[in-house]
């Protein structure tokens, strides 16, 4: 709270993916509901119980709050099916392939429009030939080329903060998921200082 009070841009690094939840608690005080753009192989829409929490449920417990605008809200990249949606749209791993990364971009685009947004990227988001150091990682996932390249392409929403999560140095072979963690937060710097110019 009192660094967004500051008027600063928060840029988090995680942590596992709870630490998402208190993030928008924060951003949505001072800038309303906001679309949820998620990189992730996981939708994270678990029920968790009436007094539980994990990083598998952040996004119902963002919902049931009021965090999340549904309706502009989208995931990318989902590789495993939880019971509930909590209605935001689902752009799966294999449908990443199918419609390339135009379809990726043109979809984000469509979904979140001009409202106000808020970016989340786990780095299981990305195949573990490209991202090994995290503690769920699922095959069939997206390349790092195929991340960038979408995140480049749609720094022109109305981003108001961000994270990247679920970096696990103990598994990480070589720095690689470190590597993609990094560029994947200086690719977004690059893109705010951009658009100051």
């Amino acid at each position: 709270d009192q660094i967004l009070s500051s008027g600063a841009h928060l840029i988090t690094l995680g942590g596992d993916h709870a630490i998402t939840l208190p993030l928008l608690r924060a951003h949505v005080k001072r800038h309303r509901p906001l679309a949820l753009v998620q990189f992730d192989a996981h939708q994270d829409t678990w029920d968790a119980g009436p007094e539980g929490f994990s990083h598998g449920s952040f996004v119902s417990e963002a919902v049931r709050e009021g965090l999340i605008d549904v309706e502009h809200s989208i995931q990318i990249g989902i590789r495993t099916i939880a019971p509930e949606t909590c209605g935001l749209k689902i752009i799966d791993a294999y449908q990443c392939q199918e419609i390339g990364i135009k379809g990726i971009i043109d979809t984000i685009h469509d979904r979140v429009g001009s409202k106000p947004a808020y970016l989340t990227v786990d780095i299981d988001v990305l195949d573990p030939a490209f991202a090994p150091g995290t503690g769920t990682p699922v095959s069939g996932g997206l390349t790092s080329a195929q991340l960038l390249i979408t995140l480049n392409k749609v720094m022109d929403l109305d981003f108001r903060g961000m994270d990247v999560v679920e970096v696990a140095p103990a598994y990480d072979h070589a720095d690689i998921t470190a590597i993609a963690a990094s560029t994947v937060v200086q690719h977004y710097v690059q893109a705010l200082a951009e658009k100051k110019r």
